[in-house]
């Protein structure tokens, strides 16, 4: 039988693959020539493949250990491998202090060059890239309106789909009214302050306030930090795939380091993680069931595709600088 190697399988787009992992108390190594994570129970030990070439992101949470050799096949088949804490939220000292993992990602110069290229074209221009800014936000509001009535929800959000194309409508129109990066992110914090209130209304879940990095407080700010989590390894995935360097930000690079994973994930966050927060938090989901509900959700909406294509056409400025 013929060999091959994860190299070979490089096949699948990443837009199409299915798995997003997040691993605890285990060890990943390669073993037969494949990836896998083993477990122990009692003196027994359960190797479980991981199908490195169907792969997105694999995230290393408590008591994860990795082996050289599995690195190696992970980064071949280019799988950014991300270290964080208990379900994904605690940060480490080691990491860096605005972001909530600490990411690796495979080290390839044979990725795409015009999108990056692209990118440094209206990058250094303030005016050019508050546009794409603006862009950014009417597609995350796109996102909202679909995902939240046409998904998979439930009855709940698409009884008040009204309120909710209002809100959405009226974010629209201030984000094209936005004149500095400063009045797009007073829009954007009042935005996410309304919408908030709309799906705790959904979801009868009560009074809320949101507070992040929320270990120990109720259940929706734990899933909430949970579920982002997620969505910041498809945007880490979305920008290494593209070839464009996360410090090339185009709301949060003044704020925080890594900043484009922050405005890649914020298209899809309250689109998909949030209603999922509230829903989870509701039926008093665990955090492995929540976490599985997340990661079908984000699978079903085609997440990883949506971020991948918004960085193109803003790349290519396709009607963005209009």
């Amino acid at each position: 039988m013929k060999s091959f190697s994860p190299s070979d399988m490089k096949g699948i787009l990443y837009s199409k693959r299915a798995n997003i992992y997040y691993l605890e108390h285990c060890r990943v190594v390669v073993n037969g020539g494949r990836v896998e994570y083993l477990t122990s129970s009692g003196k027994q030990s359960c190797y479980w493949n991981i199908p490195v070439a169907n792969t997105s992101v694999i995230l290393l949470g408590t008591g994860t250990s990795i082996t050289q050799a599995a690195v190696r096949e992970l980064t071949r088949a280019g799988v950014p491998i991300g270290f964080c804490g208990g379900n994904g939220t605690p940060l480490y000292s080691a990491s860096d202090h605005e972001l909530p993992v600490l990411w690796f990602q495979p080290q390839s110069e044979y990725r795409p060059t015009e999108y990056v290229q692209a990118w440094l074209r209206f990058w250094f221009d303030e005016e050019q890239r508050l546009a794409v800014a603006r862009f950014f936000q009417r597609k995350r509001l796109d996102q909202i309106g679909i995902c939240w009535t046409r998904q998979r929800f439930g009855d709940a959000f698409r009884c008040c789909e009204n309120d909710l194309q209002q809100l959405v409508a009226n974010g629209k129109d201030a984000v094209a009214r936005a004149a500095s990066f400063s009045d797009l992110f007073l829009v954007e914090a009042r935005f996410s302050k309304q919408l908030y209130g709309l799906a705790c209304r959904m979801t009868d879940y009560g009074p809320f306030t949101r507070v992040k990095r929320g270990m120990g407080l109720d259940r929706a700010n734990r899933f909430l930090d949970h579920g982002n989590y997620l969505a910041y390894g498809l945007a880490a995935t979305a920008a290494w795939v593209l070839g464009i360097p996360h410090a090339f930000a185009v709301m949060h690079g003044k704020t925080r380091r890594g900043g484009l994973v922050f405005d890649v994930a914020d298209l899809i966050k309250d689109a998909v993680i949030m209603p999922e927060a509230f829903l989870g938090a509701m039926r008093g989901d665990s955090e492995q069931e929540f976490r599985k509900a997340c990661i079908d959700v984000l699978t079903r909406t085609e997440a990883l595709d949506f971020m991948l294509d918004t960085l193109k056409e803003a790349a290519r400025s396709e009607g963005v600088l209009a």
